[in-house]
C-alpha cells in the first residue's frame, strides 16, 4: 500500500483528511528527507497497521534504509519517554521529577540523520502522544538552531493528518468485516 492506496482507502466521511494527506504529501515547506522521515515516524509512533504499511512503501522509495530507520527509532523512543514524561507532567507530586529517570536514552541522532530531522520528528511524534514537556523540548532545540515556525508547524500537521488517516482507514477495514 503506498499513500496514494491510503487516500483512496480513506471513505468519504473522511474525504477532509484524505485532501490534507494529499496536500501534504505534495507539500514543499519540508525537505523530502524531512517530510517523508516525518510520515513514517508518525506512522510507527501510532502502530496502525494500514498507515504503517503505507508509510514504509514510501520510504522504500524516498528515503535511505538508515534514514528510515533513524525515522522508526524517533517513535520508539518517543514511544517511551513521551509516556513517562507526561505521567510526570499529569502527577501532582512533583518529587518524582528530582529523581533520575533510569530509562536509557540515547539524546543523539542515530547515525546517518542530521539531528535536526530527528528532533523534528521527534516532535511530531510527542504530538501524537500529547506530552507537553517533551514538545517543548523538542520545539526549543529547534527553535534554538533557526528552525523556523512554518518547518515546525508542517511537522505537526504531518502528525495530526497521519494519526487521522490511520485511524479511519483502520476504521473503516473493520467495519468492513461485518
Amino acid at each position: 500500500m503506498t499513500v496514494t492506496a491510503l487516500i483512496d482507502a480513506i471513505p468519504d466521511y473522511g474525504r477532509e483528511v484524505a485532501r490534507n494527506l494529499q496536500v501534504l504529501a505534495e507539500d514543499e515547506t519540508l525537505r523530502e528527507q524531512q517530510k517523508w522521515g516525518c510520515f513514517l515516524a508518525c506512522a510507527h509512533g501510532i502502530g496502525v497497521a494500514p498507515g504503517v504499511r503505507a508509510f514504509e512503501a514510501e520510504a522504500q522509495e524516498r528515503l535511505s534504509p538508515e534514514v528510515a530507520d533513524a525515522a522508526r527509532s524517533a517513535a520508539a523512543r518517543m514511544g517511551m519517554t513521551n509516556i513517562y514524561y507526561r505521567a510526570l507532567h499529569l502527577m501532582q507530586n512533583r518529587e518524582y521529577e528530582a529523581l533520575p529517570t533510569r530509562l536509557r536514552m540515547n539524546l543523539s541522532a542515530p547515525v546517518g540523520v542530521e539531528r535536526l530531522d530527528f528532533e523534528l520528528w521527534a516532535l511530531a511524534v510527542s504530538a501524537i502522544n500529547g506530552c507537553s514537556a517533551c514538545l517543548d523540548a523538542h520545539e526549543g532545540e529547534l527553535k534554538k538552531h533557526g528552525v523556523e515556525p512554518a518547518v515546525v508547524q508542517t511537522a505537526l500537521r504531518i502528525s495530526a493528518v497521519v494519526h487521522a488517516a490511520s485511524r479511519v482507514t483502520a476504521s473503516a477495514e473493520a467495519a468492513a468485516s461485518f
